[in-house]
């Protein structure tokens, strides 16, 4: 048994409940060192004070929650050349293919990461063979009953020339837990989009880790859209180890009432000749609280890599609160950086103009809010998607 065992309180129920989960597509031992991760690991997402609500070290699902099989999922692809399927039928009918993506990208070395690998049994595969484009986007589903716990895992594996767009819904019931992971891989002048929509019930709590590695001239592009749940954690992390990716992502998100989301991007560049762009819009009303943290790095031999963050905030209620933490480390000399960010309200004088012009106050609002995340909109990756958002967005307007 686990040396970890009886190390916190109550991770005696937790242990247990990795007992009832399939031995035979990932073994029980593996995830007793998932879950001794999962205790040992900080969450590396310290409080920067006391107002902060939420303390990342103490998150844990309760033991009863956990039930092998909750959850509903779904995946469909119109594609007969892509393969799509289970976890559980990849590992046994496409082993060597899924070993090129399935925990690969150092997930289960983090806290939430280690925790969703231990449970994992919900989730999918999805390969693209090489010089294959998918017409048609891959669609998943997960969603999470009232009061469950889900760990949902999607690999996506686009080999050489590939190309393929994935979109993830992800819902919960009231008092839901999910932690789930994302990883992508792709080969040589692949291209991937990745866009996920969160929107579970205001009473559910949903982490998240996302994590890519694009091959040599090829695309990666992750959209993330952060719009319920009474708690969201999410970290997207790109690695670029091959020169010439290029690799975007776009992320908003809109806490409000007693809200908070949490959200932490790194793009790595170890290559040179690599390119890279962050885009964040975000808004906060009532008492909903936001954390933001974006870092770039690049290695000392990623001489020619170009790197550009931008991230802003929308504070909507005097009570609102948002913390933007941009970060840039530099090893080379021969680089383009940027990063920028703002937070504030919306300008008095825009508000004015408006009015002036018989808008009333309200729509007024309204208009300039929507706008503002409009930028981060256009980056998801279809006309049905960006409406359904834009919906999402506005009905929390009003």
């Amino acid at each position: 048994m686990s040396s970890a065992l009886g190390s916190r309180a109550g991770s005696h129920d937790l242990y247990r409940r990795l007992d009832a989960f399939d031995r035979s597509q990932f073994g029980l031992e593996q995830r007793y060192r998932a879950l001794d991760r999962f205790f040992a690991l900080p969450s590396g997402r310290e409080k920067p004070g006391r107002f902060w609500r939420v303390d990342f070290e103490t998150i844990a699902p309760p033991a009863a929650q956990i039930e092998p099989g909750a959850g509903t999922a779904s995946i469909t692809s119109r594609d007969p050349a892509a393969v799509v399927c289970d976890l559980a039928t990849a590992a046994r009918e496409h082993p060597q293919l899924l070993a090129r993506a399935f925990d690969t990208s150092g997930i289960a070395a983090t806290k939430f990461g280690a925790l969703a690998r231990a449970f994992t049994g919900l989730g999918f595969f999805a390969y693209v063979p090489a010089d294959h484009a998918c017409d048609e986007p891959i669609e998943i589903r997960y969603d999470s009953p009232a009061r469950a716990a889900i760990f949902p895992w999607t690999v996506v594996l686009a080999d050489r020339g590939a190309r393929v767009t994935v979109v993830e819904r992800v819902r919960g019931g009231p008092g839901a837990f999910v932690c789930g992971a994302t990883e992508v891989v792709s080969a040589e002048h692949a291209d991937v989009t990745y866009a996920a929509v969160q929107q579970a019930d205001a009473d559910a709590r949903i982490i998240s880790s996302r994590a890519a590695r694009p091959g040599r001239d090829s695309r990666m592009a992750w959209s993330v859209a952060e719009l319920g749940g009474e708690l969201s954690a999410g970290d997207l992390h790109v690695a670029i180890e091959e020169p010439g990716a290029d690799a975007r992502i776009a992320a908003l998100f809109f806490p409000r009432h007693a809200q908070h989301v949490d959200l932490v991007s790194t793009v790595e560049h170890r290559a040179p000749e690599a390119t890279s762009e962050t885009l964040v819009k975000s808004a906060a009303r009532e008492r909903g609280q936001a954390r933001f943290l974006g870092n770039i790095r690049i290695a000392p031999h990623a001489q020619g890599s170009d790197a550009r963050l931008r991230d802003d905030a929308l504070l909507l209620s005097p009570l609102a609160h948002v913390d933007s933490v941009p970060a840039l480390e530099i090893g080379a000399n021969d680089v383009k950086a940027y990063h920028g960010a703002t937070v504030g309200a919306i300008d008095a004088e825009q508000i004015f103009y408006m009015e002036s012009r018989g808008i009333e106050t309200s729509a007024a609002e309204r208009m300039i809010a929507l706008a503002f995340f409009e930028p981060a909109i256009e980056c998801f990756p279809s006309p049905e998607l960006r409406d359904e958002i834009r919906a999402a967005v506005a009905e929390k307007l009003t």
